[in-house]
Formats: structure tokens, sequence, C-alpha cells
């Protein structure tokens, strides 16, 4: 998906604030970050990280600094294994006029040496907002691969994918209750962008507001899909 494309895909489904989360990866968030101000898009900087328990992580960053040198040191604990392209496709890093700067030789679909613990030590390290990716699939979810979310676990909310059913996964799992239940598309694909979303009432489109609309304080809430839109 070409920033261009994406941030008119966006405005025609209404999305005012969006996140790209490429796996394992934050060197293209600059360019979709220059494209979405000039389509007047919040853009928050975030990458879906792969434990070495093979969950996967949403974490999102308000600070360009905080989330560069996490993804430096993302990047470092990835296993030196390369990209097969006829395989997998090229991995390309583009600049804000989609011109390719350079395609990444180390596969990122493979998962980081850091464990679930250590990823989110990372995580609030570089005061990132973190929280468990489609925890309503088998596969690569915290819940297929460890059967179970520990009650002690720092995350900030939970992930549920574009078209889970909210009643189902809740029936399925109480203990989710007690979290902010979030809903993405995890477009892969430019059609699916808009697929699912999340409403907040925040004061101004930041990762710190997300935060306290999850926590329902300070007036800020994430919506409730039960609810009636007043």
């Amino acid at each position: 998906m070409s920033p261009k494309a994406l941030m008119k895909r966006a405005k025609e489904k209404g999305l005012d604030i969006i996140a790209i989360t490429d796996h394992n990866t934050m060197a293209n968030c600059s360019a979709y970050h220059r494209v979405a101000a000039k389509d007047d898009i919040a853009f928050i900087n975030g990458v879906e990280i792969q434990t070495s328990e093979e969950i996967h992580l949403v974490a999102l960053f308000d600070e360009a600094d905080d989330a560069s040198a996490f993804d430096k040191e993302l990047y470092e604990s990835l296993l030196p294994i390369p990209n097969d392209p006829d395989y997998f496709g090229d991995q390309v890093v583009i600049d804000s006029n989609e011109n390719i700067i350079r395609c990444e030789e180390r596969a990122l679909l493979n998962s980081s040496t850091w464990t679930l613990d250590e990823a989110l030590d990372k995580i609030h390290e570089y005061h990132g907002f973190c929280y468990p990716a489609h925890v309503d699939v088998h596969t690569f979810s915290i819940i297929g691969q460890l059967g179970f979310i520990p009650d002690d676990m720092p995350i900030d909310a939970i992930g549920i994918t574009a078209h889970g059913d909210r009643d189902r996964i809740l029936a399925d799992f109480p203990y989710l209750e007690k979290y902010a239940l979030i809903r993405s598309s995890d477009a892969h694909y430019l059609a699916d962008v808009g697929s699912g979303y999340a409403m907040f009432y925040l004061e101004k489109p930041t990762v710190s507001e997300i935060r306290k609309a999850c926590m329902g304080t300070e007036g800020r809430k994430l919506w409730n899909e039960k609810e009636e839109i007043k």
C-alpha cells in the first residue's frame, strides 16, 4: 500500500487517526507520517512485534525519537536470516514520494529473540502503549500460544479482529472484561483498511490520550459498541 493510496482510502472510510504497524519494523513510518500530515490525518508510529513465543504485540509511540530508538533495538533482536524475496516478496523501504530507498535484506517475518516479558519491558522503557494483537484468533495470538493472559501482565488494552464478535469473545474469555477491547482492521491489503476500527473520546489524537481512554480516566473513553452515538 503506497502512502498516498492509503491516506486516500483512510479518508474515504472516515478515519481520523491511523497507525502503521508493519511486522517487526518501523522503517516506513516516517514516510507515511509525512503524507498523513498533508492529508490532515493524525498518524501514530507503530509496529507489530512477533515475540520468541510467536505472540503478536502492537506497540504505539507518541514520540518519534522513542519510536526510532525502540526500532533499532527491535531490529537488533531479529536473527540475521536473509529474506527470500522470491517467496516472501521484496521488503521495500520508501520515501514520502513513494520512491524505493532500499530493500531490507534481513527477514522480518521471523520472531524476535525477545520473550513476551522482554518485549513488554522494552516497549515501556521507550514510553510505548502496548496490547496483544487479535486475541480472538488462534495463530500468533497470546491466547492461542499461551492459552490465557497472565493477570499481572503490564498491558494497556486487548486487540481484536475487524469482524470479531465482541460478545462471543467475552463469553469465551470472561476475564477480558477488565480490559479495553480495541478493534482494528489489521489490513494487509488496501481494500481492508477501515474494515474494523475503534472510536475514542479524546482531547487530542495521541497515544497518551488513547491510554487514558482505555483506562477511562479524565473523561476520555473507548466507545462501547453497544452505545448509541450521540
